[in-house]
C-alpha cells in the first residue's frame, strides 16, 4: 500500500484527485496538505512535514500559481519561492527515501519561439515567453533536478506537465485567476449582481483580441491521469497530459462556451487593449497516447457547464474560497448528477 503526499492538496487538481478518489476504491492512503500545513518555502517546514507523515510517494502540486496579469507583474517572486518549494520538497523526499515523486509543471514553461506542435524533448530548447518566465525558470529546473537526483542518486522523480487546467474548485481571485475562472466570475457578476440592465442588453468583455489559440483540461481529467502515472508511469522523463490538438481552442470559444453554460443573453466584445500573452502553445499529446490509447477526455462544453455550476457555492457567498469538505460534497453531487465521473479506460 503506498502512502501519498500530495502538495498543494486543497487547491484544483487536489480537490480533483479528492473527487475521483471518492469515486472509486483505493488501497492507498492519501494525504492532502495545504499552506496551512507547512512552509515548503521554509526547509524546516517541509522536513517536519516529511517526518509527521513518512509518505512514500509524493504528488507534488504546491506552487505560486496565477494568470497572467499576475504573473506579468511578479516575476521574480514567482522564481525564487517556486525555486525554494522545488528545492525543499525534492531534496527532503531524497532524504526520506521516497519511493517516486511526481511534480506538476506547465505547457507555458516550454519556449516562446519554437514549432509546433510542442512535446516533452523542448522544454529548454529557448527562452519561454517574458510575461511568465519567473514562473517558468523555476518550473524547467524541477525537470533538471529530477534527472540530476536519478544520475547521482537512483530517484524515481519525474514530472508531469498537463495544458491548461480548469474545474471545480478552481480560483476565482480576479487578481489571480486564470482565464476561465476569471470568466465564471465576471459572468456571474454581470448576470447576478449588475441589475442596471435588461439580460439581453448586458455586454461581457473579452480580454484581449480572444484570438489566443489554448488547449484545455478539466480537472477531473487530469486527476485520474495522475492517478495512472503514480501506478504505471516509470520513467523520469516529463509527460505531457494534454487533450488532444484537434481540441485547441479559441479564448473567444471559450467566453461563449461560459456563456452557454450561464444562459448569458447578452452580448460578447474583446477588449483589444488588453494583452493576450502568448498567442499559441499546441502541445502533442502522442507520448500520452503511446501509453494509453483510450483515454477519453470530458467533452469541454460539458467540463464547462460541470465547472459553472460547481463554483455557485462561491460566487453566491462572495467568497472565492470556501470550507474545503462543504464543497467537495456540492461538487461531488454535483457531477454525480450530471454524469461526469468516470473511470480511466
Amino acid at each position: 500500500m503506498k502512502k501519498v503526499l500530495v502538495t498543494g492538496g486543497s487547491g484544483l487538481v487536489g480537490n480533483a484527485i479528492k473527487t475521483v478518489i471518492n469515486g472509486e476504491s483505493s488501497e492507498d492512503e492519501w494525504i492532502f496538505v495545504a499552506s496551512k500545513d507547512a512552509d515548503l518555502t521554509d526547509n524546516n517546514s517541509t522536513r517536519a512535514l516529511f517526518d509527521r507523515i513518512k509518505p512514500t510517494h509524493v504528488v507534488h502540486l504546491a506552487a505560486m500559481v496565477g494568470g497572467l496579469f499576475h504573473n506579468m507583474n511578479n516575476n521574480l517572486d514567482f522564481l525564487r519561492k517556486n525555486m525554494q518549494i522545488n528545492d525543499n520538497v525534492l531534496q527532503t523526499a531524497y532524504e526520506h527515501g521516497c519511493i517516486k515523486v511526481i511534480s506538476c509543471l506547465s505547457t507555458c514553461i516550454f519556449p516562446d519561439k519554437t514549432s509546433y506542435p510542442i512535446d516533452e524533448t523542448m522544454v529548454h530548447d529557448g527562452a519561454p515567453h517574458p510575461s511568465n518566465y519567473g514562473y517558468s525558470y523555476a518550473k524547467r529546473l524541477i525537470d533538471v533536478l529530477n534527472h540530476a537526483y536519478h544520475d547521482k542518486h537512483g530517484c524515481l522523480f519525474t514530472s508531469i506537465i498537463p495544458c491548461n487546467i480548469f474545474g471545480p474548485h478552481d480560483n476565482y481571485r480576479p487578481e489571480v485567476s486564470h482565464v476561465i475562472p476569471g470568466m465564471i466570475n465576471r459572468m456571474y457578476q454581470l448576470i447576478y449582481e449588475e441589475k442596471s440592465l435588461p439580460d439581453n442588453e448586458k455586454v461581457f468583455v473579452v480580454y484581449g483580441s480572444g484570438k489566443p489559440l489554448r488547449q484545455f483540461i478539466y480537472s477531473l481529467d487530469l486527476a485520474k491521469l495522475i492517478m495512472w502515472v503514480l501506478d504505471n508511469y516509470d520513467s523520469v522523463d516529463p509527460l505531457i497530459l494534454s487533450v488532444d490538438e484537434e481540441n485547441e481552442v479559441t479564448i473567444f470559444e471559450v467566453a461563449k462556451a461560459v456563456a452557454k453554460a450561464f444562459d448569458f443573453k447578452g452580448k460578447l466584445i474583446c477588449d483589444t487593449s488588453k494583452a493576450d500573452g502568448q498567442y499559441k502553445k499546441t502541445a502533442s499529446n502522442k507520448k500520452l497516447r503511446s501509453l494509453l490509447p483510450n483515454f477519453k477526455f470530458s467533452a469541454f462544453e460539458d467540463a464547462i457547464d460541470a465547472s459553472v455550476k460547481c463554483s455557485f457555492p462561491q460566487l453566491r457567498s462572495g467568497r472565492v474560497c470556501m470550507d474545503a469538505d462543504f464543497l467537495c460534497y456540492w461538487c461531488n453531487f454535483m457531477l454525480g448528477v450530471m454524469g461526469i465521473l468516470t473511470k480511466v479506460s
